[in-house]
């Protein structure tokens, strides 16, 4: 089985077999090795590496919607907050006994702010397999309500694009106040357990990396079987041809509508793996921002090719993190100049030029 799936697709062979090397050698190393050995990895790094994973199921899931289906979504980044915030809900509720109103604990920042009650919202966030579940649920329902009225109505192009964009800063608004009871400017943070163990230990960082790359791989591969089935089909036509495939008799608002939900369920995940990791969520993450540089991470790895969105993520990210640190005031700028290099020179991205070296060595 593994010699056909290696002969049938060998970039998707080891892509798969880098992620899951890089997610369980790390804490194999780790406790082999002392901390003083080269080959230990730090806490830091570790956290690093799985937030660079969840960037890339981040960018494979904008890569669904618009690499293969063609819609130019600038709102991915709600999704992937809202998974954060249904993790970060679970967290707070996992801090201790900071007030105590009608049986419910309060997280500190409703202490702080005189609430007498915990919100019903924030009611069964204390229990992991429900903040689970609203990690899919919540994401997913404002997917399918907002992609039901959006493509029912044959809103396309940079209408949609405009849309999405304006329901993420609608969200950022939403949540910056403090009576929605999300933590307001601050969000959530200062988080202390996960499932009953200490978030800052070394071994709860390994289970969440290892969490991160199983998660992408998944992904992947659920992803490139779709895409590889008559439903992956049918919607890469729709990217290409929308009106010839409506006239054919398919319901082309259903097609979308799935792939749109997919996605945003992926995105959730994804912020739901992000929040531990980072030990914050707050209403930036909605920023309109955030989800223009998903797009920009999509480009620049490669769209519709599902390989591009996961390496364009993990070097954007690594490129930001050293500019960021050595000089900060001019990330944006190459940012900006990374996209418009990528669109004018190489509109596949970077493994659209790994593909024409590798027939041009063939040849």
């Amino acid at each position: 089985m593994y010699k056909q799936f290696y002969q049938h697709d060998k970039a998707a062979f080891w892509l798969l077999a880098i992620i899951g090397g890089i997610v369980f050698l790390i804490p194999i190393a780790n406790m082999l090795f002392p901390e003083r050995s080269p080959l230990h990895v730090s806490a830091y790094s570790i956290s690093l590496i799985g937030k660079y994973l969840t960037f890339a199921l981040l960018g494979l899931s904008l890569d669904l919607v618009w690499g293969y289906c063609g819609i130019l979504a600038l709102g991915q980044g709600a999704f992937f907050a809202l998974g954060g915030y249904a993790m970060g809900m679970y967290l707070m509720r996992q801090i201790g006994n900071r007030g105590v109103y009608g049986n419910a604990e309060l997280p500190d920042f409703m202490v702080f702010l005189n609430w007498q009650e915990l919100p019903w919202y924030w009611y069964g966030f204390d229990q992991f397999w429900f903040a689970a579940l609203m990690v899919i649920a919540v994401p997913g329902l404002l997917a399918y309500v907002f992609g039901w009225l959006a493509f029912r109505s044959r809103v396309t192009g940079v209408y949609l694009s405009i849309i999405t964009q304006a329901l993420t800063y609608a969200l950022l608004l939403a949540f910056f106040r403090n009576e929605m009871g999300f933590g307001g400017n601050n969000g959530l943070t200062d988080f202390k357990e996960l499932i009953g163990f200490n978030i800052q230990s070394s071994g709860v960082r390994a289970w969440l990396l290892i969490a991160s790359g199983v998660s992408l791989m998944l992904a992947f591969l659920a992803s490139r079987w779709i895409m590889n089935s008559k439903l992956g089909r049918v919607v890469t036509a729709i990217r290409d041809q929308e009106m010839r495939v409506r006239f054919i008799g398919y319901r082309v608002e259903l097609f979308k509508l799935w792939i749109f939900v997919f996605a945003a369920v992926l995105a959730g995940i994804a912020g739901a793996l992000y929040v531990p990791q980072v030990g914050i969520i707050n209403p930036s993450e909605f920023a309109p921002l955030n989800s223009l540089e998903i797009v920009i991470w999509v480009a620049i790895g490669g769209r519709g090719t599902l390989y591009g969105a996961i390496v364009g993520a993990v070097l954007v990210n690594y490129a930001k993190t050293l500019l960021t640190g050595w000089l900060p005031e001019i990330w944006l700028f190459f940012l900006g100049a990374a996209f418009i290099l990528v669109t004018v020179m190489l509109p596949d991205g970077l493994y659209g030029l790994w593909l024409r070296r590798i027939k041009g060595v063939q040849s």
